[in-house]
């Protein structure tokens, strides 16, 4: 299995960091893809890197949360990163106006020019977007016709909203813990998603699955969404692990 988006590099893991990769490892996943958060983020991600290289991967971005009126001036100094370090993707990236709206037009700004990115370098996105779907897809339509593949992490989102992304592009979905969730409407949703583009992540620390819910979330847990996912699919867990793990490998968030 493959957690395609865990902070396992943040301070919550600090006390245990070894620990909860050994967990993981004896869970089954095998390899896990840690998306940056911001500036502050990125030695965390690195110094996380360099001591499991062969498990890890690196995303580069600026999580919409951490946009502000100096979001251009951030990227700037985000941006050399990129000649330095084995990244396989553009992210954490996106638009959140669940708690606040103030920079609305400053998030887009910087996911346009992340997304300028991913064409330039020909690297995946891993999208961020809590209620600005229709902010993320009206920046995503500027890139029609060039955008290389990507995933609307976290997906939480109704059929029809499936149906709204298809039309600007045929992207995977990452599907977490909230998947598990009793009143969880995704497994009304994954269906028509199809698990030809599902990928499996937990967000560690945040949203752990049943039957750790409250809990600090872990890469580990990636196999309760596993788990979940195949009989919500009527499907068996090899299967699941299979078909993901495979997805994660063509969208290049593994090398192979």
């Amino acid at each position: 299995m493959i957690d395609t988006h865990s902070h396992i590099y943040s301070a919550e893991f600090d006390d245990d960091r070894q620990e909860v990769m050994q967990r993981a490892v004896d869970a089954g996943v095998t390899h896990i893809v840690m998306p940056n958060e911001n500036l502050e983020s990125v030695q965390r991600l690195l110094d996380t890197y360099n001591r499991w290289p062969e498990c890890v991967s690196l995303a580069l971005g600026l999580h919409p949360e951490e946009v502000h009126d100096d979001w251009a001036d951030v990227l700037d100094r985000l941006e050399p990163f990129f000649d330095q370090h084995p990244w396989v993707a553009i992210g954490e990236v996106g638009i959140d106006l669940y708690w606040d709206k103030t920079y609305r037009r400053q998030q887009m700004l910087a996911l346009e020019r992340q997304l300028a990115w991913c064409c330039d370098r020909q690297l995946p996105f891993i999208i961020h977007c809590r209620e600005a779907l229709t902010e993320v897809l009206d920046v995503l339509g500027q890139f029609r016709g060039q955008m290389p593949q990507g995933v609307f992490h976290c997906f939480t989102g109704a059929p029809h909203e499936v149906d709204l992304i298809r039309q600007v592009g045929d992207f995977y979905y990452g599907i977490g813990g909230v998947l598990t969730f009793k009143k969880s409407t995704l497994p009304l949703t994954v269906p028509v998603i199809g698990l030809d583009r599902i990928l499996l992540e937990t967000d560690s620390p945040y949203m752990a699955p049943v039957p750790h819910r409250g809990k600090r979330n872990e890469s580990a847990y990636v196999a309760d969404v596993a788990r979940c996912l195949a009989m919500v699919l009527d499907t068996d867990l090899s299967t699941v692990d299979r078909i993901t793990t495979g997805n994660a490998q063509r969208l290049a968030l593994v090398r192979t």
